[in-house]
């Protein structure tokens, strides 16, 4: 019987050669806990935060004065140790202290007082793999998810945004003019509805948009194209407008019906993932 691989070893030998090149929103999606990064080199402790993540090398960035970063960079090529602990979403919290090597210490490219530190891992904790190869594994499935997560609309209360750890804040931030704060009324992977104020103009259909929407962690933009835009009675101008592929929109979307799914009782007044949308209004 041919040997099928599993836990770690299934993603070490699917994603064993890829990296995570991180942000404020992975690193959310992650779970790390940034106040507990550190790389120890002898008795000498560095904060650090992830810049690139893999199975076997990672890079991390430090706040590191040019006479620091020269100090340790006589430590290249030693033995170090790198510090972790993470929350990822629907996972129990983890630590790591990682053996490794310091395999290049230098300033980061166009970051004064930014030191790089490259790692390399004899062997990953299977925990940190697990987490890593979920993370691409769910990253794959983006496609799929979009098409799934973008059948239902979700009113934005003040309910559903504190599930979604969105602060309903959100500005437009092209075309021109930009940064005009906007009221963000319904959303899902694939539509976006918002509020103007009176006396604002109408979208021309079809026209391309771009938002950027702020969460408690993070903020992502998303791109769309305009599908109907219309003054209502009061004056205001609503928008509703098509959006394209975000991996981070999708993640943030999924984490919203699994939390509904594992909340029922408590997600009872809202909008349930069983309820048709309404089609004259989001079709």
């Amino acid at each position: 019987m041919a040997y099928v691989p599993t836990g770690s070893a299934q993603y070490l030998e699917k994603y064993g050669d890829k990296t995570i090149v991180c942000n404020p929103f992975i690193l959310s999606r992650l779970g790390f806990d940034q106040n507990r990064c550190f790389i120890k080199i002898e008795e000498y402790i560095i904060p650090t935060v992830p810049f690139q993540l893999g199975f076997k090398r990672s890079l991390f960035m430090a706040s590191l004065s040019s006479k620091e970063l020269s100090f340790f960079q006589h430590y290249t090529n030693s033995i170090g140790g790198l510090s972790l602990a993470l929350s990822p979403p629907r996972q129990d919290p983890v630590k790591f202290f990682i053996r490794c090597n310091l395999t290049t210490i230098g300033q980061m490219k166009g970051r004064e007082n930014t030191g790089l530190f490259v790692v390399d891992f004899k062997t990953i904790p299977d925990e940190l793999a697990i987490i890593l190869g979920s993370y691409l594994e769910n990253l794959g499935r983006g496609d799929a998810l979009y098409e799934e997560h973008g059948e239902i609309p979700i009113r934005i209360t003040s309910e559903t945004a504190k599930i979604m750890g969105f602060t309903m804040t959100a500005v437009i931030t092209s075309p021109e003019p930009a940064n005009r704060h906007v009221q963000i009324i319904c959303l899902n992977t694939k539509l976006v509805e918002h509020l103007e104020p009176a006396g604002s103009a109408e979208w021309a259909v079809g026209s391309d948009i771009s938002y950027q929407l702020f969460f408690n962690r993070f903020k992502i933009t998303i791109t769309g194209t305009v599908k109907e835009s219309k003054t209502l009675p009061q004056g205001v101008v609503q928008t509703t407008a098509h959006i394209n592929l975000s991996h981070e929109l999708v993640g943030i979307v999924d984490d919203y019906w699994f939390n509904v799914k594992m909340n029922p009782i408590r997600m009872a007044p809202l909008q349930s993932k069983n309820q048709k949308p309404n089609k004259a209004q989001h079709d």
